[in-house]
């Protein structure tokens, strides 16, 4: 009976070993670092009160939709004045149209009777005097359509070179009131809110900070020898802390290898602590949204 115990406490002893050994082999990792994200800080592209800016922190948006805008009211008018500037100036355009008509009506009329005189002419029923008098008032009526002709046509292109440079400040308030307009541009997360509605704001300054928290980035750190065990594009095993020496398992994919070694950072420890110079990775990692910005990441990478 004795004996039959000191075997179960061996064999008990063995499986924990067995146990352990197995845990430390599961979690011992090739590479740590924290993760991260790209932000981006959305500024005010106006000068002027804010006139409506509604948005939390932690709050998912979708780019391109408009948070708010800044106050455009003077653009606005000074806009609507512009375009009233280019109605005038069109009204001083000359009606060519009409104005050509009146002569060719004459021109018509004048051709009729030449080729009635000239007809005449040729039965010797009037002087030839009378087909030249017609000859000449035709000529004269051609010569005054091309002068009149010309004349309107260099007036309106003159007027019409007046509303160009108008046409440019109209747009360039265009692209001011949509300066006015906050646009947010990326799909993701407000981080943090720098402003408030009403408040004065300028070109340049910070309005809110946002980034995509749907995938992280897991920064860590390799040693020389470790860099040939890793390419990009290779699918990499990255475990996050999750208490009580337990583990989240994701799978990361190494999207970027510096090419340059630097000096170990001091909150990172390598495999080889020894190692004084590492290379930094880049690993993507799809977030369930347990993963937060500034946590650890552990990575094996067989």
């Amino acid at each position: 009976m004795k004996k039959s115990i000191c075997h179960f406490k061996y064999l008990l002893i063995v499986i924990v070993i067995v146990i352990t050994s197995c845990n430390r082999n599961r979690y011992q990792f090739d590479a740590s670092g924290n993760f991260e994200v790209d932000e981006v800080i959305v500024s005010a592209e106006a000068n002027g009160k804010l006139m409506r800016f509604v948005l939390e922190e932690g709050q998912r948006l979708r780019a391109g939709q408009q948070m708010g805008y800044v106050d455009s009211i003077t653009t606005y008018l000074q806009k609507k004045q512009m375009e009233a500037e280019v109605t005038a100036t069109l009204a001083k355009q000359p009606e060519i149209t009409p104005q050509l008509q009146v002569i060719k009506e004459q021109l018509k009329k004048a051709e009729f009777e030449q080729n009635r005189t000239a007809k005449l002419v040729s039965e010797d029923a009037i002087r030839t005097k009378d087909l030249d008098d017609w000859n000449a008032q035709v000529a004269l009526l051609k010569r005054q359509y091309v002068a009149e002709s010309s004349t309107l046509n260099t007036t309106t292109r003159s007027i019409r070179s007046e509303i160009s440079p108008i046409g440019y400040q109209i747009k360039l308030l265009e692209d001011q009131l949509r300066k006015c307009k906050i646009i947010n541009p990326i799909d993701g997360v407000v981080l943090t809110k720098y402003a408030l509605q009403d408040e004065m704001t300028m070109n340049g300054k910070a309005l809110y900070k946002i980034a995509n928290l749907d995938t992280m980035t897991l920064r860590a750190y390799v040693t020389d020898d470790q860099l040939s065990l890793i390419k990009l594009g290779q699918t990499v095993k990255v475990f996050v802390d999750k208490g009580a020496k337990n583990y989240s398992e994701y799978n990361g994919i190494i999207r970027w290898i510096s090419d340059k070694s630097e000096f170990t950072p001091k909150t990172i420890q390598t495999k080889d602590e020894r190692a004084n110079l590492v290379y930094a990775v880049k690993i993507k990692v799809k977030n369930d949204g347990f993963i937060k910005i500034g946590m650890y990441g552990e990575v094996k990478f067989q």
